[in-house]
């Protein structure tokens, strides 16, 4: 109880100088529990929706993907209409519906922009049925009773300002067709973003299907006391197994598992930087309780010296540890259910609507955000709490705040060198693998051993470096700057865990700077190497091109040569025996002029001939196959052909790396034409001079055509930088949780440093040092820190970004680039950091009275 009361007095009268270790331990735990509460809250507004249109058991094409999607030829796998009275006589059966669902299409508003999400939810048009009514409810209008009646979602309706009578075009796989909307619905649960059009039945077969009596799914519901799971075995032993029956809980899985990829990319991605937060975090912990630990010495030699055991004082400091764990973990679990909402709310304002009705605040958040905190924020003190157990009774008559270590200790100064060294070497190795498999285990060695490496290093480094700095940056200030690096070197520990937090962020910033633009770099070079074609179009979203599309583009003057790009799907066996989905493409001859393709045997230019083929050299080497051996190729809707190889083209590096080719005669010589795909990318070339103009035409043909884009080659690349760009600032933003976390740390330091040397203050104020002198050093101490740990990540980060590259030459990107204006921008914005850091730490220093700072103890 006495140890309690000690370490609770001792708490609340450093509460000050606790404040920023909590608030770091605060933002942490928020982060971790905001993750938490925003991931459970999205699979809690799938759920419900999954549920709410799932019926008692759904009747499927064999064949029929996950979105009810043919990749092929853009319309859904249908059945039937027959099947739905068949599946209506089934015992059990209280009714069957024919469903339709297509997200194949794009809708446009009267000034053709496109009413879609931009979030990536789809765009799905459906038949309306009185089965639909489980989910949405009519708030407006009536219906659609005819070809020229739609009806939208509510959200979308007023996104868009949409109302009773707009006239919306639909763009689908068969052609366009217009409708006035003359209902809008609301959906009883969340609608995570998606946008919805209703049509009536015969409209959404003929235009979505193309042609009447057939469905996409029988939606059957179940007799009052029939299971779902008996109800499915009845209706099988009725339509035989040439379906894909499932249960509404299956049919809910299912739904769970397309989005699970998604939600789990973004939680452990979310948690990764949490815990580069935490880790931050850490540092600033630990220099908190060693400053304190210091500054208390006289006060723990006299408890040593009453009586108190080593023990007691040990468990004295972390009591005090686990009372700042306590008070940072509750107020970020709290503060985390309010990111949440905010996230949510930004969500929402990119197009994935998530209301604040489906919060789900599981009981293992707080569990989880109450542990890491107050687990880390212990084990962060224990080293400090360990140097205070070791406090003599003697201490008690010696001043208090005395530095414990001037220097690095050898022990540590060998461990860290050994560390670093063997970082540099995994680092190295990585850059000679011949693998990217094994070569990223090596890099991620590498990284955590150098980092490892320059944390512990991190004193040592600090006299030699900030020694560097003080000649560049502060001996233009004459005194004050000598005075304000002699300070940063008066404790090299203190300095380096204090850099080392900046270090951290400040080295993931700089080796995703370098990666990211030796991505671009590379991929533009690609460009130039490898693509002749001087125009590409395509769906951001993946979406085919419809034959519509395809044939304004084909009359625009000027244009050379169209080329198609149809992706094929379809199964490949070896000679062997050995049988895997073919990455096939079936493209027109012209296509060799557009992207160029080396060959490793053959000609590329016979695998357009009849019942011809190309392979990539790594499936060629990995299967045995040569130039004149014939794969058995099983097209999905198609027939089963034999084609010869009469080329291989090399993988290493290029566009298309891997990719078979054949021609669209042999595609379609074996495909039915209602299941050949529709084109995935289309290139062109315009006629010599005519570039300018064949442009602004294609553009202006493809204008009815808003999904799709058309790009030359400098917009191309633009977009690809653009996208590069956009990525990057995502994790920027999230690092710069850590940076907040580190920026705190120089706070706290030279917060506690300046009540560490009160009387030392004094003296120099009594001496002739100005209020404006004595701010300016600190400021400068602060600077110097400050581009101390920027100085040691942006260099450690560079050297990361280098081996990544290396790997990534590997597969493509041979080209390395530093971004030197990114690095000399965050080098020099760790200069102003350092400036706003220490704000309030020289204010309060230019306030002491000089007489009581003397007086101070």
């Amino acid at each position: 109880m006495t140890v309690l009361k000690t370490s609770l007095r001792n708490f609340l009268a450093h509460k000050g100088r606790m404040a920023l270790s909590a608030v770091a331990v605060l933002l942490s735990v928020a982060f971790v529990s905001g993750t938490l509460v925003f991931t459970d809250t999205m699979n809690t507004t799938f759920d419900k929706l999954f549920a709410s249109t799932a019926s008692d058991v759904s009747v499927s094409p064999k064949g029929a993907a996950a979105d009810d999607e043919s990749p092929q030829t853009g319309r859904p796998e249908s059945l039937p209409a027959s099947l739905v009275e068949q599946v209506g006589k089934t015992e059990g059966v209280q009714a069957a519906h024919g469903a339709i669902a297509s997200t194949s299409v794009t809708v446009v508003n009267a000034e053709n922009k496109n009413v879609g999400p931009t979030s990536g939810a789809p765009t799905i048009a459906l038949n309306w049925s009185s089965n639909e009514l489980r989910s949405v409810e009519l708030v407006d209008g009536h219906e659609p009773r005819g070809p020229t009646d739609v009806v939208v979602d509510g959200a979308t309706a007023e996104k868009h300002g949409l109302k009773i009578g707009d006239e919306l075009r639909t763009i689908a796989v068969d052609g366009d067709f217009t409708a006035k909307i003359s209902g809008i619905v609301d959906f009883k649960v969340t609608n995570p973003g998606a946008t919805l059009v209703y049509f009536d039945t015969a409209t959404a077969q003929r235009e979505l299907l193309g042609k009447e009596g057939l469905f996409t799914q029988v939606q059957v519901d179940a007799k009052p006391g029939v299971s779902d799971d008996a109800l499915k075995a009845d209706i099988a032993a009725a339509i035989g197994d040439g379906y894909k029956l499932q249960t509404a809980a299956e049919a809910a899985d299912a739904g769970r598992e397309d989005v699970a990829g998604f939600l789990d990319v973004m939680k452990y991605a979310m948690l990764g930087f949490a815990g580069i937060a935490f880790l931050v975090g850490i540092f600033l912990i630990v220099n908190t309780f060693s400053m304190l630990v210091a500054q208390r010495t006289r006060e723990i030699g006299l408890m040593r010296a009453i009586g108190s055991s080593r023990k007691q004082v040990n468990r004295s400091v972390l009591v005090e540890a686990l009372l700042l764990g306590i008070v940072g973990s509750v107020a970020g679990v709290a503060a985390g259910v309010g990111l949440a909402v905010g996230l949510m709310k930004l969500m929402s304002s990119m197009g994935m609507e998530l209301s604040t009705r489906d919060l789900t605040v599981a009981w293992t958040t707080p569990a989880v955000g109450l542990a890491l905190g107050i687990v880390v924020t212990v084990l962060a003190a224990y080293i400090p709490a360990r140097r205070a157990g070791k406090v003599s009774p003697m201490a008690a008559l010696r001043d208090a705040g005395t530095p414990a270590d001037g220097k690095a200790g050898r022990v540590r100064a060998g461990l860290g060198l050994a560390l670093t060294a063997a970082g540099a070497a995994a680092l190295w190795v990585a850059t000679r693998a011949d693998e990217a498999g094994p070569g990223s285990l090596w890099l991620g060695l590498g990284v955590v051993l150098s980092l490892l490496g320059f944390i512990v290093i991190g004193p040592l480094l600090a006299g030699g470096v900030v020694r560097a700095l003080g000649v560049v940056v502060l001996r233009v200030f004459g005194p004050v700057g000598r005075m304000a690096e002699r300070n940063a070197l008066r404790n090299p520990r203190r300095t380096g865990a204090t850099g080392a937090a900046l270090m951290i962020g400040l080295a993931l910033v700089a080796c995703l700077s370098v990666v990211g633009s030796s991505m671009v770099a590379s991929a533009t070079e690609e460009l130039d190497r490898s693509v002749g074609a001087d125009f590409i179009v395509q769906s951001g979203t993946g979406q085919p091109i419809v034959p519509q599309a395809q044939a304004a583009l084909e009359k625009v003057p000027g244009l050379d040569h169209v080329s198609e790009y149809k992706w094929v799907d379809a199964k490949v066996t070896d000679p062997r025996g050995r049988t895997d989905t073919a990455d096939l493409a079936a493209t027109d001859p012209s296509y060799m002029k557009d992207v160029r393709r080396e060959t490793t045997s053959g000609t590329l230019a016979d695998a357009y001939g009849t019942d011809a083929m190309s392979v990539g050299s790594e499936y060629a080497t990995e299967h045995g196959v040569k130039v004149g051996d014939a794969l058995t190729i099983a097209f999905k809707g198609g027939e089963t052909a034999k084609l010869k190889v009469v080329a291989i083209t090399e993988d290493a590096g290029g566009i298309d790396s891997g990719v078979m080719y054949t021609g669209i005669p042999t595609l379609t010589r074996y495909v039915p034409a209602e299941r050949t795909p529709n084109s995935l990318i289309l290139l062109a070339g315009a006629k010599e001079g005519q570039e300018t103009q064949a442009y602004e035409a294609i553009k202006k043909a493809l204008a009815p055509y808003p999904q799709y884009k058309a790009s030359n080659q400098a917009d191309y690349k633009e977009a690809l930088k653009d996208q590069v760009g956009q990525l990057l600032n995502i994790v920027y933003g999230l690092l710069a949780l850590a940076i907040v976390v580190a920026i705190l740390g120089v706070v706290n330091t030279l917060a506690l440093s300046v009540v560490e040397r009160t009387r030392e203050i004094g003296l120099m104020r009594a001496i002739g040092l100005s209020r404006r002198q004595l701010r300016r050093m600190i400021r400068l101490e602060s600077v110097v820190i400050a581009l101390f740990g920027a100085l040691l990540g942006l260099g450690l980060g560079m050297g990361w970004g280098t081996a990544a590259q290396k790997l990534l030459a590997l597969e493509g990107l041979g080209v390395l680039e530093i971004p030197w204006p990114t690095i000399l921008t965050v080098f020099v914005g760790s200069a102003f950091v350092g400036l706003f850091a220490a704000l309030v730490p020289a204010f309060r220093a230019g306030r002491m009275n000089v007489l009581n700072a003397i007086a101070s103890e």
